[in-house]
């Protein structure tokens, strides 16, 4: 059984949504639905998970590719939403009708089955915007995605993290020199946009540990960005350690990885 384990499993990363499973041995969480439900449901089978089982759903901000399907998937499976009262606000339509809320606030964690749940405060444009360490025997999971710099209250909830699951979005060159129209280029760099191969490079740096085993890249922008360049950058960072590598992808959920 998956939740005897400590374990993630990506099921979905980029623009066009995203969502991570998490679970432990009595709780079963997504951290985001920015599918479909449908999507959502194929995908968590395609890696022999059911949404039956799903105790939560957490939702970090209330852009459209991080709360597509969390209403749908609340109302079929009668699974509780968690999310801060002005995300709720600022995305209420999109979700529909929910039966059952749990709203938490920056800087208060929470506890879902056992499963220690840490919200703080990134910068990203949106309204609450969230990153989240999980925690559970022992054992410590920091998320980190839709970002736009790393400040010393990010870097001090992930450290010690087991299991990082960082924002890579862009390759400095390939932004700059891309499709995109120059004031979508300059919120992606800005303040309140997405972290690059560089910044994940540098964060992962200040965050390596004994303790750290895998980095899963997160969020890469199919216009911006390749796997290849993003593990090209990080590796950088963790040399010959044994910190195992990862990219979340766009279109297919990756392996569950477990502590």
């Amino acid at each position: 059984m998956i939740n005897n384990s400590f374990c993630v499993c990506p099921l979905a990363s980029g623009s066009r949504g995203n969502s991570l499973f998490v679970s432990c041995r009595n709780a079963s969480i997504l951290v985001d639905a920015g599918l479909s439900g449908v999507e959502i449901e194929r995908r968590l089978s395609a890696v022999d998970l059911s949404p039956e089982s799903l105790t939560a759903i957490i939702i970090t901000h209330e852009h459209s590719d991080h709360i597509r399907g969390a209403g749908v998937l609340s109302r079929r499976f009668n699974i509780p939403l968690y999310i801060t009262q002005k995300t709720y606000q600022a995305c209420r339509q999109g979700l529909g009708k929910v039966e059952q809320f749990c709203f938490f606030e920056c800087g208060t964690p929470f506890e879902i089955n056992q499963m220690l749940v840490s919200p703080f405060s990134i910068s990203h444009d949106a309204i609450d915007p969230v990153g989240l360490t999980m925690e559970y025997n022992g054992y410590k999971i920091g998320i980190a995605t839709d970002l736009g710099i790393v400040t010393g209250l990010v870097k001090e909830h992930l450290k010690n993290s087991n299991i990082l699951y960082l924002e890579s979005n862009h390759d400095s060159d390939m932004l700059i020199n891309g499709p995109y129209p120059w004031h979508l280029k300059q919120r992606i760099k800005g303040r309140t946009g997405h972290l690059s191969n560089m910044d994940a490079k540098t964060l992962v740096s200040e965050l390596k540990t004994e303790a750290l085993k895998h980095v899963i890249l997160a969020h890469l922008s199919e216009e911006n960005n390749c796997p290849r360049k993003a593990a090209e950058e990080v590796l950088k960072s963790l040399n010959t350690s044994n910190i195992a590598l990862h990219i979340a992808k766009p279109h297919q959920p990756g392996k569950v990885i477990k502590l």
